[in-house]
């Protein structure tokens, strides 16, 4: 109310401006007749009585069209002013009254009740918006307490599983038909135990150590990485750095798991010969890594789909390592995004800031004690 009470007291200080021009040019034009006119009386004394009453006249003109001014005028504006002082405290129920006038200024307060109607519906969308997303995120964090609980009640008997198939493993004759049986359960063990890394990964992430880093030498670690994976294929793997670019505020570590995850998805992808090229650039204050390949591609139905937790299209797939790339990349304040065709190729595409001045606690490379 003090703010309301503030601001008419500003309008009614600065209304006699607009009162001013308003009624200066009818005033001028009344006081030039009646100069005219007086000139023309003043030599006959006996018509002194009609420079009186035009007079008179030409000042209740101009009161008259004071009190109109105030009325048509000077109401509306206040009462706007007093509901535009609502609206900026919160009040989003506020309307205006001369709205139901049907001239400029009827469609003023129209238009004015129509944006508080959209604003309103807008806030009502947002606050559901926000509720539905508070739900999800304390579900999703029950769901990764729950998930991680698992994950370690389950390592420990599986770790008992791999120890005990192995030594049946060992104690099988060498031409036993069951070794291949013992392979396959080991190998399923394996996957079991990549999985419930995943999932502990995903739903208690280290926090990034960020540093002032050389982010072509991250990424050239990464892909000397997935060279020992590809076994004598026939795939090219090509990494162009930008020597030009400064360092990097990023978690080498993290960064690099992310390049190692895209460049084996990448390379499980090409069935016989083909390539899979990194790119390193910058633009303005951002960081770019373009990891591209010429295998299968990604089909339409699925690309919405392939930083969702656990969805995969690989057999021995956990569907957890686009999602913990994701993660990692937007928690360096950056964004990930892939573009595929199919039976042309896929590209992942990464941009993050330089400087990630959001991080507390950051420290150079040379800083880091090994």
């Amino acid at each position: 109310m003090e703010e309301i009470a503030l601001t008419s007291a500003r309008l009614h200080r600065f209304s006699p401006t607009w009162r001013l021009k308003a009624l200066l040019p009818i005033a001028g034009t009344l006081f030039a007749g009646l100069l005219l006119f007086a000139i023309v009386t003043l030599q006959n004394p006996q018509r002194h009585w009609i420079l009186f009453v035009a007079a008179a006249g030409a000042i209740a003109i101009c009161a008259v069209l004071l009190v109109v001014l105030a009325v048509l005028i000077q109401k509306p504006l206040l009462e706007l002013n007093e509901k535009i002082d609502r609206l900026r405290a919160g009040d989003l129920h506020v309307a205006v009254g001369f709205a139901r006038r049907e001239d400029e200024i009827g469609e003023l307060g129209r238009h004015f009740n129509e944006m508080v109607e959209q604003l309103r519906t807008t806030r009502e969308e947002v606050e559901r918006l926000h509720r539905t997303q508070m739900t999800r995120a304390e579900h999703l964090a029950t769901l990764g307490e729950l998930a991680a609980g698992l994950a370690h009640e389950i390592r420990n008997p599986l770790a008992g599983i791999a120890g005990v198939v192995e030594m049946i493993g060992r104690d099988l004759p060498a031409n036993s038909p069951s070794r291949e049986i013992v392979k396959e359960a080991q190998s399923e063990v394996r996957h079991i135990q990549n999985l419930l890394s995943d999932l502990l990964q995903y739903a208690r992430p280290r926090p990034p150590q960020i540093l002032a880093a050389d982010l072509n030498e991250t990424a050239e670690h990464a892909v000397t990485l997935a060279r020992r994976q590809l076994s004598n294929r026939p795939i090219e793997l090509a990494f162009a750095p930008d020597p030009q670019l400064p360092t990097v505020e990023h978690d080498p570590a993290q960064m690099q798991q992310v390049l190692v995850n895209l460049l084996l998805n990448a390379i499980q992808a090409i069935e016989g010969a083909g390539r899979v090229q990194v790119v390193i650039s910058h633009q303005e204050n951002y960081a770019v890594v373009r990891v591209a390949d010429t295998g299968h591609g990604i089909s339409p139905k699925n690309l919405p789909k392939i930083f969702r937790p656990f969805f995969t299209t690989k057999g021995q797939g956990t569907g957890l390592g686009l999602s913990l790339a994701r993660n990692i990349v937007e928690e360096h304040g950056g964004r990930i995004e892939v573009t595929s065709t199919a039976d042309l190729g896929t590209e992942f595409t990464l941009r993050f800031p330089l400087r990630n001045h959001a991080r507390t606690g950051m420290k150079r490379a040379s800083e880091v004690v090994e």
